[in-house]
Order: structure tokens, then C-alpha cells, then sequence
């Protein structure tokens, strides 16, 4: 009898174990295939995503790619399009040189022109109209893991004092609108040549106007240039978490506001 409920313990903890396993493995390949979390690590999207918000993307959102689909599991090298990219779309990407994940502002589609002048767009050659929305306040002190310190309008604050930033609403083309901050009135991306956007690639912008990395900076400046659309991951939807602190860990510094919140 001893042996026989040792046997039955035994063959329960195998069972277990199986369990967890296929679960995890689930875990993965639903994680490999459909979402991928997302941790903001930079201020370039501020007001829409701040340092430390937790979110997961949409992968299947413009259909499989090298990028969302291991090549084992992959019969194909190429992309399967599921929808097309919609100017406005807040997407994460990979650099075209590094490979590293980046978070921007979807503004201009293949064949689009993109030009910046006195820190505000043109489409086209059409403006995309900003209407004041107040002043964005953040506490001046560091952010995030990386313990970086926001860049304010204001400078110079005191450490705990009130950083701020211009905010306004600014009305794409097709008459989507999301918030822009304003640092500098002569950033060196508040003036532009025109872009023309290759075929099957696009052009990113970061809400956090002067402060961003994108496409208005060519590659070799540091900036990521225009995007293939082979190098899309997907498309970001709603914060799901979100901390101020330096940890996910630190409970005190989160922010409920931000839990669940959609992307715009």
C-alpha cells in the first residue's frame, strides 16, 4: 500500500510539473505570436506614455513578420499583412541598424513629405494644426531605472521642484488627435528639410517633440532615419502598468491612474 501512494505521489508531482511546463510553454509561444510586453525606458512619448509604464504589443496588429515569428515556426521570410499602419498609430519598431526595440509616433506613410518648420509639422505640405492644452508638470527628479532626469522649459528647476513643458493637441490629416510637448522655441528638430518617405517605409516622431531620436535625425546623427515595414513589432494599445520608481517592486511609486489606460 506504501508503495503504491508513493507511486500515486510521485506520478502527481509529474503531472505537476508537465502542467507548469505546458503552461509556460503556452506563455511563450502566445508571447512569441501574438504580444510582446513593453517597458517605456525614456521620455520621448511623454505626455502619451511616461517612464515606466508597462504595456503589451499588438504583434498580429500588420500581420506576421520576421520579427514577430521565429523562422522555426515560420514558413516564410517575409511579412503577412494583416492591416496597414494608420498615421497616428503609436508602434513599436526595431532600429534598422541595431535592432533595437523603439517607441514612436507613426506621422508619415509611404510616398508622404514630412517637414518641421518653427516646431510644427507639415503633412504634405499641409500643417497639422496645435491648439494650446496648458502646462505638463512632472517633478524634477530622476525617472525610471535609468534614473534620468527630465529635460524642462523652465530650466533651471531645483531637484523636487516643477518641470514644464508646453502642452498642446496637436489634429493629424485624418483628424486624429493626441498631445505634443514643447521644450525648446529652436530645438534642433524645430526645423526641417523635407522628407520624402520611400515606398514601403515610414516615419516616426516622438509626442515629446524635443526630446526624440526619430526620423527626423538620420543614423548617423544617432536618429533611426525612415523605417522598412519589414522592421515593425506591432502596434501599442493600452498601459497596462504602471511605476515611477526604479523597481515594478516599489509599490508606493505606482501609478493607478495609468493602469489600463488606453493609448491615443
Amino acid at each position: 500500500m506504501a508503495t503504491k501512494s508513493k507511486a500515486k505521489a510521485k506520478g502527481g508531482i509529474v503531472e505537476l510539473i508537465k502542467t507548469i511546463a505546458y503552461a509556460l510553454l503556452l506563455a511563450g509561444v502566445i508571447r512569441t505570436l501574438f504580444f510582446q510586453p513593453f517597458w517605456i525606458p525614456s521620455g520621448s512619448m511623454k505626455p502619451t506614455l511616461l517612464i515606466g509604464d508597462f504595456l503589451f504589443v499588438n504583434k498580429m496588429a500588420y500581420g506576421y513578420s520576421r520579427h514577430s515569428c521565429p523562422f522555426s515556426m515560420c514558413p516564410f521570410s517575409g511579412r503577412i499583412l494583416a492591416s496597414d499602419p494608420k498615421r497616428g498609430d503609436v508602434v513599436v519598431f526595431k532600429h534598422p541598424t541595431n535592432g533595437t526595440d523603439y517607441i514612436k509616433r507613426l506621422i508619415g506613410l509611404p510616398g508622404d513629405t514630412v517637414q518641421v518648420k518653427n516646431g510644427l509639422l507639415y503633412i504634405n505640405g499641409t500643417l497639422a494644426p496645435q491648439q494650446p492644452d496648458g502646462i505638463f508638470t512632472e517633478p524634477y527628479a530622476p525617472q525610471g531605472p535609468m534614473r534620468s532626469m527630465p529635460r524642462c522649459e523652465n530650466a533651471p528647476v531645483s531637484p523636487g521642484g516643477p518641470c514644464e513643458k508646453d502642452r498642446a493637441i496637436e489634429t493629424l490629416p485624418e483628424g486624429l488627435k493626441h498631445a505634443v510637448l514643447n521644450i525648446d522655441d529652436d530645438g534642433f528638430g524645430d526645423n526641417t528639410p523635407v522628407f520624402v518617405v520611400p515606398e514601403g517605409e515610414y516615419f516616426f516622431m516622438g509626442d515629446n517633440r524635443d526630446n526624440s531620436m526619430d526620423s527626423r535625425f538620420p543614423r548617423s546623427a544617432g536618429g533611426v532615419g525612415t523605417v522598412p515595414f519589414e522592421n515593425l513589432v506591432g502596434r501599442a494599445d493600452r498601459v497596462i502598468f504602471s511605476s515611477a520608481g526604479p523597481s515594478m517592486l516599489a509599490f508606493w511609486t505606482w501609478r493607478p491612474d495609468r493602469f489600463f489606460v488606453r493609448i491615443d
